[in-house]
């Protein structure tokens, strides 16, 4: 250990305490001591109000921090340096103590169909009329119920493995279950993915930032800003920037039906294509539209979000946002 390592006191690494997010934790972890190896990491691991309260349907928390404001205190406070986020459940307004200070490289952003071990079922078209799908989210109830208004919906919530478990019980009602291809994946269970679910296989757009890390420090931690840089990927964060321009935008939070896809469709020239749906909550009503751009900045990323933005809301996506948001409890 070199003198510098021992002036140096641990970094301290705030994240959920599912195994999801320890799992998530370690990696930046490891990433970290790649790239500073002098230094020494430390994970501290916290329930979150999400995590508390395991009944309410996600839809009905009127908080839109529900994952990370315990968090972002003891980081405020300096007892964190740093917290590890699903970048999809981080909010798009983060109190003015905090920034987003780097993302790292994406894994797979689509949803995944998972169905109860033993059934024949392969894919949502091969479902029959009544299956119960598994899913605390409303983006995910939404555009099925606007593709496939003969499934029905049953909440689910819990970490990876309570989830799976309680739809492969045999006793219970749920014929399949849907959530985050990559949180399968890094828990171990890409294996028991059916389908995997996107614009082209499946209909649905997956959640802003979803299958992306985000990392979040104090406002002006400049020498944690400078060590995390180095694990920041660029092109999954433009095209996160644009897709939480766009929920900004929309004054969203992670449980409105807003639904993204982005895409790289011309590297050589940094085209990035973005499409966005809103859905109501029976599925009856949406708006969907696309966009090419050249994204070579954050800032032209973040118009790119604005832009699609404003095309929805000129199509009618506000009155479907207005109606969902007079239906639910106030934000805390």
């Amino acid at each position: 250990m070199t003198e510098n390592s021992q002036a140096q006191p641990p970094l301290r690494i705030g994240t959920r305490r599912s195994n999801l997010a320890v799992i998530q934790a370690e990696g930046i972890r490891a990433s970290l001591q790649k790239v500073a190896p002098d230094r020494t990491y430390e994970i501290e691991a916290l329930h979150t109000l999400g995590d508390k309260d395991k009944s309410t349907e996600l839809y009905n928390f009127g908080a839109k921090n529900l994952w990370t404001a315990e968090l972002e205190e003891k980081l405020t406070s300096g007892e964190l340096d740093v917290i590890v986020h699903c970048l999809k459940d981080m909010p798009t307004r983060l109190p003015d103590s905090c920034d987003l200070a780097a993302i790292p490289l994406r894994d797979d952003p689509r949803d995944a169909l998972i169905i109860k071990a033993g059934l024949p079922y392969t894919s949502l078209k091969t479902l029959p009329e009544g299956a119960i799908i598994g899913t605390s989210s409303v983006r995910r109830s939404a555009q099925l119920r606007r593709l496939y208004p003969h499934l029905r919906f049953a909440n689910l919530r819990g970490n990876v493995e309570t989830r799976l478990a309680k739809v492969d019980n045999p006793e219970s009602e749920y014929t399949c279950m849907i959530m985050s291809a990559a949180g399968l994946e890094r828990v171990g269970l890409k294996h028991r993915i059916n389908q995997y679910l996107g614009s082209k296989d499946g209909g649905i757009l997956h959640a802003v930032g979803q299958g992306a890390l985000g990392l979040e420090i104090r406002k002006g931690d400049a020498k944690v800003l400078e060590l995390l840089d180095q694990l920041a990927d660029e092109k999954s964060t433009l095209a996160c920037l644009a897709e939480r321009s766009l929920l900004y935008t929309l004054e969203g939070g992670c449980t409105v039906p807003i639904g993204v896809e982005t895409e790289w469709v011309d590297e050589s020239k940094h085209v990035l294509r973005m499409r966005a749906i809103v859905v109501s909550l029976d599925g009856t009503q949406s708006v969907e539209d696309s966009i090419d751009a050249t994204v070579n900045t954050n800032d032209e990323a973040k118009a790119l979000g604005r832009e699609l933005a404003e095309r929805l809301v000129k199509a009618g996506a506000e009155a479907i946002l207005k109606e969902i948001n007079a239906t639910r409890p106030p934000k805390d």
